[in-house]
C-alpha cells in the first residue's frame, strides 16, 4: 500500500522523526477500575450498559458522593480479595482527589498477597 504526501505538506528541506507504538488491546478498554468523574459525556448508566454488553457481570459499579466522582466501576475479581470499604479508601486518598468533572479515569489497581513467617507442623508420628 502506498501512501503519498503533499508536498505542501512536508518541507523538503527539513528532517521528520515519527514514533509510533501500538498494542493490543482488551475489552472493555480496562481492567481493574474506572472513575468517572461528575458531568462526563459517558454517564453512569452509559457506561453500565456498554460494560454489560462487553463484560457481563464482571464490574459492580459503586454510587459516589465525592464532589468529583458519580460513581466507580470496579472489577468482581478486585472485591473477591479485598473489601470494598478499603478499595474506596485507598481512591479516595490517591485518586480522587486528581479526577475533574467530565473525566474517565481508567486505574491500574493490582492487588498482590504475600505471607511471611508461615509455621508448619509436623504430622507427630
Amino acid at each position: 500500500m502506498e501512501t503519498r504526501f503533499s508536498k505542501t505538506a512536508f518541507d523538503l528541506n527539513k528532517t521528520y522523526t515519527v514514533n509510533i507504538s501500538f498494542e493490543e488491546i482488551k475489552l472493555p478498554p480496562f481492567q481493574d477500575i474506572m472513575v468517572l468523574g461528575k458531568n462526563s459525556l459517558q454517564g453512569k448508566i452509559g457506561l453500565s450498559k456498554s460494560f454489560e454488553l462487553l463484560a457481563p457481570n464482571v464490574f459492580e459499579a459503586i454510587d459516589i458522593t465525592q464532589e468529583n466522582v458519580e460513581a466507580v466501576f470496579v472489577s468482581k475479581s478486585i472485591l473477591q480479595k479485598i473489601p470494598i470499604e478499603q478499595v474506596l479508601e485507598i481512591l479516595q486518598t490517591n485518586v480522587f482527589p486528581y479526577v475533574y468533572p467530565g473525566e474517565l479515569i481508567s486505574v491500574d489497581f493490582k492487588v498482590r498477597f504475600s505471607a511471611r513467617d508461615i509455621i508448619v507442623k509436623g504430622s507427630g508420628s
